[in-house]
């Protein structure tokens, strides 16, 4: 099979959505670096999963989604979306952001049936459900997407292709070269495989495909291809990854919008506002009261109804 990687849009992307764009990115980039810093300090519990490197995949999505519209991701999810755990159990109910989670595959059927939700209610509300490359080998992967296009569900899978399913290169232990393209047409859909690191073309895939299911046609499974810039997790160095691997999707968007004529002070100022943003929100934390022992079965028991995720 012959899968192409697709071309940055030829319609420019406007003004007003690459700041916001940029914006996005510079605030994912800042906060997940803090986040590193504060569990390297001991002042954040659990352990670590961080998508440096993927920001511009969240980002493209992020501006294109509607706000009552579902996002759900893996504990690699800090970007997209109050948990316990670590990075493995981030949910926000209020913002549509129906969880992280540790299980790889888990969240793709739970998706299934958010959508299905939506279609039944006729809400107009998407599903948008985040995975890394390792979870196209997971048979949860094929049976969400095998329901979703036979119910014709309002859902885009996107497979955050980092290259490793944790220390492991994903091309190592899958037999087709692109894991999520190139197996989307044996469930009807359109291959589509496009660079995760670049912000423009981020946004206009997630726009066409979240359109797509808005108006009943049906799910979509995107393949974008990214990097993480650090190991599976706090505990991997990643030596096994040669440096010149690594790509930088904020610093690549910074030269575009530069090059595109917006003026480096108005650059500045958005890395400016996002600094002190994540400044602001680390020192609430760290003179935040701990948590009371009473917090230890808060979200862990339900009564058959969905208030325990809030």
């Amino acid at each position: 099979m012959s899968t192409r990687v697709e071309k940055p849009p030829a319609a420019e992307v406007d003004r007003p959505t690459r700041l916001r764009l940029y914006q996005l990115m510079v605030e994912l980039r800042d906060f997940e670096q803090r986040a590193y810093e504060l569990f390297l300090e001991n002042l954040v519990r659990g352990t670590s999963h961080l998508a440096l490197g993927q920001e511009a995949i969240s980002a493209g999505y992020a501006v294109a989604m509607r706000a009552d519209d579902y996002t759900f991701c893996t504990y690699r999810g800090n970007g997209m979306l109050h948990g316990k755990g670590g990075s493995m159990h981030l949910t926000d109910v209020k913002h549509g952001a129906m969880g992280s989670y540790a299980i790889v595959g888990a969240h793709l059927p739970i998706a299934a049936g958010a959508a299905w939700s939506a279609q039944v209610r006729k809400s107009g509300q998407v599903a948008v459900c985040f995975f890394g490359d390792g979870t196209t080998n997971i048979g949860a992967f094929h049976e969400a997407l095998n329901l979703a296009v036979i119910w014709k569900l309002p859902v885009v899978f996107v497979c955050e292709n980092n290259q490793y399913m944790e220390y492991t290169p994903i091309r190592s232990v899958t037999a087709v070269e692109h894991p999520a393209a190139d197996r989307a047409s044996a469930y009807g859909l359109e291959p589509i495989l496009v660079d995760g690191n670049d912000a423009d073309v981020m946004y206009e895939t997630a726009r066409q495909t979240i359109d797509k299911a808005r108006k009943g046609a049906g799910p979509s499974l995107v393949e974008a291809l990214t990097y993480r810039h650090g190991g599976h997790s706090r505990a991997d160095p990643a030596k096994y990854r040669p440096d010149t691997e690594v790509r930088d999707p904020v610093k690549r968007y910074r030269e575009r919008l530069l090059a595109a004529g917006i003026g480096e002070a108005e650059v500045n100022e958005i890395e400016t506002r996002a600094q002190q943003k994540v400044d602001a929100a680390t020192e609430e934390a760290r003179n935040g009261a701990p948590a009371t022992v009473d917090e230890i079965e808060r979200q862990v028991w339900s009564d058959g109804g969905a208030a325990w995720r809030n």
